[in-house]
């Protein structure tokens, strides 16, 4: 029952901050950054392969050492999971488009450090009071 609750909680948390972030950073941020790049529309199917596997491997790497560690430790373990996560999408994008923002490669990499580690953060807490 743990890690059902700790990846519910990690969903509804991590969820809950992208679309905040995104829901700003798509017009005032990304747009004037990457322009025509952007699709005219978000795709939802892959936005949920995503997160689901994203959600899977924060639980695994944050989370389950947060619940032997504390809070602390998936802080710690979220925010190196995000960061890695999201430079390795960024930079990768950075050496092999034509056009990509050194901006948006650091603005990512630091919002998948942040939104990850709050993310197992409140998982890692929740699950150990109700799961």
């Amino acid at each position: 029952m743990t890690w059902i609750v700790a990846y519910i909680a990690a969903a509804l948390v991590f969820g809950l901050l992208d679309a905040l972030w995104l829901g700003w950073a798509g017009n005032n941020f990304y747009r004037p950054h990457l322009g025509d790049m952007l699709a005219d529309s978000f795709r939802m199917a892959p936005a949920l392969v995503f997160y689901g596997a994203y959600i899977a491997g924060m639980v695994w790497f944050a989370v389950r050492p947060g619940l032997a560690g504390g809070v602390g430790n998936a802080a710690l373990n979220g925010a190196l999971l995000g960061a890695l996560c999201y430079a390795t999408y960024d930079l990768t994008n950075q050496s092999t488009l034509r056009q990509w923002s050194t901006t948006i490669t650091i603005v990512d990499i630091c919002w998948g450090a942040f939104a990850t580690a709050v993310a197992a953060s409140a998982a890692t807490y929740i699950a150990t009071k109700f799961g």
